[in-house]
């Protein structure tokens, strides 16, 4: 007679573990609460009489920390559990978005308790996102790998598909306060899956020669390859302009141009809808070159910039998020796929604090300056600015040959070298495969 358990085990693929479960039912928690407080956030400034100056600061305060505290998150989580270190920041991310929403419904807050409260959630997920990218990527192996990590963000961006579009709703029916605080409920609620991870199968790290000997590990792993600081590089231009594009310029032409919160939530839906989609497409196509295929897919980024810059009617702008959505998604399970085969499983937190902090280092300078740039050359120029940028950034790290010659391969680096990833013919020469976020994250 089959129990209960064994017919769970039947029903759920191989590659699906517990770890990978609780994790994807965590991203899922999370992506949903998160997109609408996006919104929130943006329209919380608006409404205490703020510009797009003052959505930029607010934005800038979250991602300023981040740059400032990733590279030390990350050679924090290969030093200490991983799990620990994600729970520990999920509870800073609710204890922040819960006070944000306490001031927002409570009368008309401050901006600099805004930029207070935002960068300590900005703190949080500096220490977050190399521990989790990191756990994720251990909780699966083998070939089906891309299946995995194309289930995990269908799951987590039909949850954004859900909260943008529901936090757009709320904003406009109820305000942001109370999307806020469901924002501060889901921290909780994934954080209390987070704490049952099991990290027993992760090797236990000697004593090495400290934070700094560790930070200089990964750095030797991040810089040996072409291909992963060229990708980086691009999307640090990438992710600055769009980022502003997105929460400064957005809000701002949507309250303007296409009627409020509810009309920008529902293009923020679609591009969630998209990246469904593209999600389902990956869990069944495996490119060769997958690095140059998810490249040319980044090019579609620029389509909502321009969209904004026109501005195009609300179901044009829906059906470019929507494209953008898909090609972006293509990227982003070919970026995770490439790290999983390549990095060694005792770097990976450390080498995605390197490339958390190359993709997001520029997006503080890029959201305080949107506002003095739409004072300056438009709101207008500055889109089609965006547009261009993404463009050019991505033809450019096309010249790379790691990029255009990475190949799929079945089974991860063993070694702790870059060269080890060579053998035979290395990523260059095509031996044998990302958030926003260089296409999402794992938050």
């Amino acid at each position: 007679m089959t129990s209960a358990a064994d017919t769970r085990r039947l029903r759920r693929p191989a590659w699906a573990g517990r770890n990978y479960s609780l994790l994807t039912a965590a991203a899922f928690i999370t992506s949903l609460g998160s997109q609408g407080a996006l919104i929130a956030a943006a329209f919380a400034v608006l409404e205490t009489g703020g510009d797009g100056g003052d959505v930029g600061l607010v934005a800038a305060a979250r991602t300023l920390p981040l740059v400032l505290f990733l590279l030390i998150g990350g050679a924090v989580a290969d030093r200490l559990p991983r799990h620990r270190v994600m729970v520990a920041a999920n509870a800073l991310n609710c204890l922040s978005q819960a006070a944000f929403a306490a001031l927002v419904l409570a009368g008309e807050p401050q901006l600099w308790q805004m930029m207070l409260l935002t960068a300590l959630g900005g703190t949080g997920q500096a220490f977050f996102s190399p521990a989790a990218e990191g756990m994720l990527m251990s909780s699966v192996k083998g070939e089906q790998a891309g299946r995995a990590f194309a289930v995990f963000r269908m799951a987590m961006q039909g949850a954004a598909l859900g909260g943008a579009a529901l936090g757009g709703a709320m904003v406009a029916v109820t305000g942001p306060g109370w999307v806020l605080a469901a924002d501060a409920a889901a921290f909780a609620c994934a954080g209390a899956l987070r704490a049952f991870l099991d990290v027993s199968h992760i090797p236990a790290r000697g004593r090495g020669g400290g934070m700094l000997a560790d930070l200089r590990e990964g750095w030797r792993e991040f810089s040996g390859r072409p291909w992963l600081w060229g990708i980086v590089l691009q999307f640090s231009i990438a992710n600055a302009v769009v980022g502003a594009a997105d929460a400064v310029y957005g809000p701002l032409v949507a309250r303007d141009h296409l009627g409020g919160a509810g009309p920008w939530g529902l293009a923020l839906g679609f591009f969630g809808a998209g990246t469904v989609a593209g999600a389902v497409v990956m869990t069944r196509w495996k490119p060769r070159r997958l690095l140059f295929v998810g490249t040319l897919c980044v090019f579609p980024l620029a389509l909502p910039s321009a969209a904004l810059a026109v501005p195009a009617p609300v179901g044009v702008l829906c059906a470019v998020m929507f494209l953008t959505g898909v090609t972006l998604e293509v990227f982003g399970v070919s970026w995770m796929t490439a790290l999983h085969q390549e990095i060694p499983e005792d770097k990976l937190s450390r080498v995605s604090a390197y490339d958390w902090f190359g993709s997001v280092a520029l997006v503080p300078l890029a959201m305080a300056l949107a506002g003095p740039s739409e004072s300056v050359f438009g709101r207008t120029a500055s889109l089609w600015g965006c547009a261009v940028l993404v463009v050019l950034v991505t033809a450019a790290v096309l010249c790379v040959p790691d990029v255009r010659n990475l190949t799929r391969r079945t089974k991860p680096v063993a070694g702790g070298t870059p060269d080890d990833a060579a053998g035979g013919g290395g990523p260059a020469a095509a031996v044998g495969e990302a958030d926003a976020v260089r296409g999402g994250s794992t938050s």
